[in-house]
């Protein structure tokens, strides 16, 4: 039997108006998500036109941004830029080659965790930038220290979270595993492993982020070349536009690199669907 309740499109339009209809909903939800950043953008350009902050201390956010645009075609920000970013990709790059075999050493053999736990609970609560001035006085004030400090900031948050998510693995699924009779490699090759790596990530996004906040502070001390030189050279110099527009790149890079370690976690974590 043939129901005439709803009329059949027979040409291109229905499509048109679903797609018409589903970009509609799709800005919609993009203007919702931006509405408090477009607020404080806003707020930013208004308040020091209207006086309601010291517009020598604040400049309003078109001057830091024609500031910014500035300094990228003469290519002062993209020198600067390209040291940090070399120095925080050896550091972070270095930091997950030690923490992940690392940590899944000894999130699975425990007498590994037994050895490890005194060393790792005393450093885990070492505060990075407090060891800057060792780390300086045995490296110099060189790449190396610079490289040297972010390694060692980014290697706990991966270290811990690889041990957690080792020890966290669900019994049932190890049970189901052990009950087909599978090697131990094959065990934590095909299920420890890929069970872990939503937690490992947490850990690598967290380093992702320390990685750029601590090697800005360390740039600031004994430094020709970064973003965090360049942000404390241009308030010596009372550049404030310019010192802003430091600030806002490392802000944009910090949001780079929180949605490119993001799309690594999705790719990584495929099984989950």
């Amino acid at each position: 039997m043939v129901s005439f309740d709803k009329p059949v499109q027979l040409d291109g339009k229905g499509k048109i108006q679903k797609a018409s209809a589903h970009s509609t909903s799709f800005l919609g939800k993009a203007f919702k998500k931006s509405i408090v950043l477009i607020l404080f953008v806003l707020l930013w350009e208004i308040a020091p036109q209207y006086g309601l902050v010291e517009k020598t201390f604040l400049p309003p956010f078109s001057e830091v941004v024609r500031a910014w645009w500035d300094l990228l075609v003469t290519g002062e920000l993209w020198r600067h830029f390209e040291a940090s970013i070399l120095r925080s990709l050896f550091g972070f790059i270095l930091a997950l080659a030690v923490a992940i075999p690392l940590g899944l050493l000894i999130g699975w053999y425990p007498l590994a965790r037994d050895l490890f736990t005194p060393i790792l609970e005393l450093f885990r609560n070492t505060a990075a930038l407090a060891l800057l001035p060792v780390f300086i006085l045995i490296l110099g004030i060189g790449e190396v220290s610079k490289i040297a400090i972010v390694l060692f900031a980014c290697t706990w948050p991966v270290l811990l979270n690889t041990i957690s998510a080792v020890k966290n693995v669900d019994p049932l699924l190890i049970k189901s595993a052990r009950s087909m009779n599978i090697s131990s490699f094959k065990l934590f090759y095909k299920v420890i492993l890929p069970a872990s790596v939503p937690t490992i990530f947490t850990g690598i996004r967290m380093a992702g982020t320390g990685a750029i906040l601590v090697l800005i502070a360390a740039e600031m001390v004994g430094a020709k070349a970064g973003l965090g030189y360049f942000i404390t050279y241009a308030q010596y110099n009372f550049l404030i536009a310019e010192m802003y527009a430091g600030i806002l790149t490392i802000s944009l890079l910090g949001l780079l690199i929180n949605y490119g370690l993001s799309s690594a976690e999705r790719y990584f974590s495929r099984w989950k669907q």
